[in-house]
């Protein structure tokens, strides 16, 4: 039996907290004002609404909402085909102070625009994912993270504003160098990529760094998996002697998720800025309680620009256990675990990234890896090639390796060791798997 967690840290108590049908009728208020102002101004929704056959006043309810169409990733990149201003933008173009851009790892950019209102609100959904994982006023926050469109952590800042921590920007600097700013600083937490974490660690071995130097307790990861994975997450937390935190969101979307203190497994949605459901992706009808599925979601307070019914990708299962945090918000069990685009079936395996990614972070001798598939004629073949440190033997680490993803995946993968140097780095968004 898990036990409540002493001196949780809730950015919102009273929101956090509420109980399920106070929760359901605030959702419901604040749909029912993003229909009414979107409704005749906002083209897309308004298309969307109007193929439903509905007006304002048929969208009330959540069960009212089930009825409107899904919003895609394809039909949000369509509507900025023909002009700068997407057509899913609420306002004139004077009314936005901010446009970011996706990365593109998927398929086109898209463009998002924000008013100041929507930032805003960026920055207090970001208040939810910095206070879940314990930050407080006294912290000081590094964001190891050079400014560019791709949104990444421009709205941790406004997040840390809220609470009152001290926010380090690090953008502009070598990693040895923003390793030496953060033991200076006597930084406290980081947000960044669980990728650039491990990479931080390697560069703090190459350049004979002490890591112990820098007072981390906390570091907030998102940009990818890997916060969510046991084994990378156990990786970082005991390289930073640091607990370490899932969060997931959307430059489309919004900061909808945070892993809490009490860390069980998962991660929270944010339900009083966002209604998620869960869809099976095939039928695209709602799995059972507990069932695993794409996760879909409408965001309440972005105005500007908003998503109704939106189509993440990524794959969750929700827990209806209660939280030991003691937060009534909805719980996804292990986080986000893939995403419907990721997964690829070899020799009648189905194996996500993250899986994959989970087996080489059991083998702290690898520093670097890329997962290649393989396919010829009907038979695929999975390519591992791995990046080791220096000092371990290249052949050993290679063997083991292959024994821990044929014993746990049922697959006997060529695993490869190459050179130091050999595998791209990375600091936002890691490329590590591949399928040709």
């Amino acid at each position: 039996m898990q036990t409540a967690v002493v001196d949780v840290i809730y950015f919102d108590r009273e929101i956090e907290t509420l109980p399920m049908g106070h929760l359901r009728a605030l959702q419901e208020e604040k749909l029912a004002v993003v229909i009414e102002q979107t409704f005749g101004s906002n083209r897309f929704v308004t298309a969307k609404l109007r193929a439903a056959g509905a007006t304002p006043g048929d969208i009330s309810t959540l069960e009212d909402l089930a009825h409107v169409p899904f919003t895609t990733k394809a039909e949000l990149v369509a509507a900025q085909e023909d002009t700068f201003l997407s057509a899913n933008c609420t306002f004139p173009e004077n009314a936005y102070t901010r446009i970011h851009q996706t990365s593109g790892t998927t398929g086109p950019p898209l463009r998002v625009f924000d008013t100041a209102q929507s930032w805003d609100w960026w920055g207090y959904c970001w208040g939810f994912v910095l206070s879940g994982a314990g930050l407080k006023a006294e912290d000081r926050l590094f964001v190891p993270f050079s400014f560019g469109p791709f949104i990444g952590f421009w709205a941790a800042l406004g997040g840390a504003e809220r609470i009152g921590a001290l926010m380090i920007p690090g953008g502009g600097r070598s990693s040895a160098q923003r390793l030496q700013l953060m033991a200076d600083a006597g930084v406290t937490a980081m947000c960044c990529t669980p990728t650039y974490a491990l990479r931080l660690v390697e560069v703090a071995r190459e350049e004979d760094f002490d890591l112990s130097t820098i007072p981390m307790r906390i570091t907030v990861h998102a940009g990818e998996p890997g916060a969510n994975v046991p084994a990378t997450k156990a990786r970082i937390e005991a390289a930073w002697g640091a607990s370490c935190f899932d969060h997931a969101g959307a430059s489309e979307v919004g900061a909808y998720s945070f892993e809490c203190q009490a860390q069980p497994g998962g991660t929270h949605a944010i339900d009083s800025e966002f209604i998620v459901e869960v869809i099976d992706p095939a039928t695209e009808r709602p799995v059972a309680a507990g069932g695993e599925g794409e996760l879909v979601i409408t965001n309440l307070g972005r105005i500007g620009f908003p998503v109704i019914r939106y189509r993440t990708g990524d794959v969750v299962r929700v827990d209806e256990a209660t939280c030991p945090c003691g937060r009534t918000f909805t719980r996804f069990d292990g986080g986000v675990i893939g995403r419907t685009d990721d997964m690829v079936v070899v020799r009648g395996v189905n194996i996500f990234p993250s899986a994959v990614e989970n087996l080489m972070r059991r083998h702290p001798e690898v520093d670097e890896f890329r997962v290649t598939i393989t396919r010829s004629g009907e038979m695929a073949e999975v390519v591992i090639e791995i990046e080791c440190r220096d000092g371990t033997d290249g052949r050993d680490v290679g063997r083991a390796v292959l024994t821990t993803v044929e014993s746990s995946l049922g697959l006997r993968p060529e695993v490869t060791t190459v050179p130091r140097g050999t595998l791209p780095r990375f600091e936002l968004k890691a490329r590590r798997f591949f399928v040709e």
